[in-house]
């Protein structure tokens, strides 16, 4: 069931997506090369409970962390650790903030020192993907609206997108409907409305969209070995177009 949201509870998430926000601006400086991405947990921690939020992916199903630290071939939910980030390395974080029980939820993808031209480019693809679908965000559109323009965009790149993960419903729970493919056919899957809140968060590989999970449970990676990348924010739908409730100037 999708659960429609007033303008007062899209207040509420727009106060935790600035803290979100402020703090992806804050990793811009603290990630560089030799940062273990251990560091960078502990870094967002510290920052959500200093302003009044808290990490609420922390514990979630069990996860141990604070935030999701993807690296390179690491598609979504990669574990914070001892892992010094090298020049040349693209990096995703990934977090969700709960402020006062409203949850704000988006991943964003940085550049570690000198990357090379072919990451340079996949990045910026994956970024004009998410925003080519927020534009389709709109009433009266459908679901598969958004996910048949993702798609055309990555492959007409070359790239591919991965299947297994998909945007979400957010509110007070991290996961509700509907769910939100980053595939598909336009003019099909259910119809947009005004309050809806949902993340568009496409995962674009550079090589072929098979993936692997790791021993851990939890992280995902490409098969082939090839670069992923992904950028994700969370809008709220209104009359007058999409707010993106996790955007204080471009990510």
């Amino acid at each position: 069931m999708v659960i429609i949201k007033t303008k007062e509870e899209i207040e509420k998430m727009i106060v935790a997506g600035k803290v979100l926000a402020n703090v992806h601006h804050e990793l811009r400086n603290f990630i560089k090369p030799g940062v273990k991405t251990i560091e960078i947990d502990r870094f967002v921690e510290n920052y959500l409970y200093e302003h009044g939020a808290s990490p609420e992916e922390k514990g979630y199903e069990g996860y141990p962390y604070s935030v999701c630290t993807s690296v390179n071939d690491e598609v979504c939910h990669g574990f914070p650790s001892e892992y010094a980030l090298k020049s040349g390395d693209i990096l995703n974080v990934d977090l969700v903030v709960n402020v006062n029980g409203w949850l704000a939820d988006s991943g964003w993808s940085y550049e570690v020192g000198e990357v090379s031209d072919e990451a340079k480019r996949l990045l910026r693809v994956t970024k004009e993907c998410m925003y080519k679908g927020i534009e389709l965000a709109r009433i009266g559109n459908r679901l598969g609206d958004i996910g048949a323009v993702i798609q055309e965009h990555a492959e007409k790149n070359g790239y591919s997108v991965v299947r297994e993960f998909v945007g979400h419903g957010i509110g007070r729970e991290m996961h509700e409907d509907p769910q939100v493919l980053h595939y598909g056919k336009a003019g099909h899957g259910l119809r947009i409305r005004e309050g809806m809140v949902f993340t568009i968060e496409p995962m674009i590989n550079q090589g072929k969209k098979e993936i692997t999970i790791d021993k851990n449970g939890w992280t995902a990676r490409t098969k082939d070995g090839s670069l992923s990348a992904q950028y994700e924010h969370q809008l709220a739908i209104t009359k007058d177009g999409p707010i993106i409730i996790t955007d204080q100037g471009d990510c």
